[in-house]
């Protein structure tokens, strides 16, 4: 009988995948604490520290508008982080599995806008402790396990970029599953325009008009309350609105790229329920129903869920 003669960081690690599924357990662990959290009214410890205020002692102003939008921004960050870790599992144990070049440059790109979101800090100042620590616990892992899958030398020589714009042979933009597929594309180039937009606001204004028109405040009223209070908004912000561009990425890719599944329709299904649930769902449940505000997501959310519907029947015949 012959004996298993591999190392055990070899056995764990193997070629890679397993630290790149790692990270995306975390990334969904980390967005169920975010929406359980939240859910609670509760602010993390070293927020607390930083505003040296509890949210009780916010809750006291304009019925608590201003606790109900920083965790209406929170929830929503939450549910990008499952939707991101849904389809990072489905890359790593699919198409990378099968060393498809596509999935390892998603992986790459949409690292450098999840992980690089960290440093928009710098354009509000607040640094998260926890999510820096985070960031410096996971990116080596993720790193590790992208370097392992790197593409083949001769790769950098042979391949033809032009065939980035090729969708994945077999899917088809035709009849029910086309339109689906079609609505799918759109709704991933709105989530990384709006993931940006949401961004760019978190380092520049924080809020827009409909914001400040539902806590009932204006920016002076706020830092009158706690000149740390908006810079705390702008990394909530800034935070979610990158989840938002990462996941969107990641929608993108895997919708033109990857290979018509009922792999793929699951993580996007689950993933979809989660992201769209907590951007939306959110708002009537603190009363911010501001029509304007709202359409974006509503929107989104319509063309996600319909084209996941018109794909289904031709991703389960693969």
């Amino acid at each position: 009988m012959s004996q298993d003669q591999r190392g055990l960081g070899e056995a764990l690690i193997g070629d890679g995948r397993p630290l790149i599924m790692l990270c995306a357990v975390c990334l969904g662990l980390s967005g169920c604490f975010a929406i359980f959290q939240s859910m609670t009214g509760h602010f993390l410890p070293h927020d607390v520290a930083y505003l040296q205020m509890q949210p009780d002692e916010l809750c006291g102003i304009n019925e608590c508008r201003i606790v109900h939008f920083m965790i209406h921004d929170r929830i929503s960050f939450g549910g990008a982080l499952v939707a991101i870790a849904m389809l990072y599992l489905w890359l790593a144990e699919f198409p990378l599995r099968h060393r498809e070049l596509w999935a390892w440059w998603t992986l790459v790109v949409s690292g450098v806008a999840g992980f690089g979101s960290f440093l928009t800090y710098l354009g509000y100042g607040y640094l998260d402790t926890w999510h820096g620590t985070a960031t410096l616990v996971l990116l080596p892992c993720f790193s590790m396990g992208l370097w392992m899958q790197r593409p083949k030398q001769d790769f950098w020589t042979t391949q033809k970029w032009s065939a980035i714009l090729h969708p994945a042979a077999g899917t088809t933009w035709q009849g029910r599953a086309g339109l689906g597929r079609f609505l799918l594309v759109v709704t991933a180039f709105g989530m990384i325009g709006a993931g940006l937009t949401i961004q760019f606001l978190g380092m520049t204004s924080v809020f827009v008009p409909t914001d400040l028109a539902f806590m009932g405040i204006d920016r002076q009223q706020l830092n009158a309350i706690n000149p740390r209070l908006i810079p705390l908004i702008a990394h909530d912000r800034a935070g979610f609105g990158g989840a938002v561009t990462t996941a969107g990425m990641l929608t993108l890719a895997s919708v033109w790229y990857g290979n018509p599944s009922r792999s793929l329709w699951q993580a996007l299904a689950i993933g979809g329920v989660f992201g769209w649930s907590a951007a939306v769902l959110v708002h009537p449940a603190i009363g911010y129903t501001d029509p304007i505000h709202l359409a974006p997501a509503v929107t989104g959310a319509f063309f996600f869920f319909v084209g996941l519907g018109l794909t289904r029947s031709r991703m389960f015949l693969n």
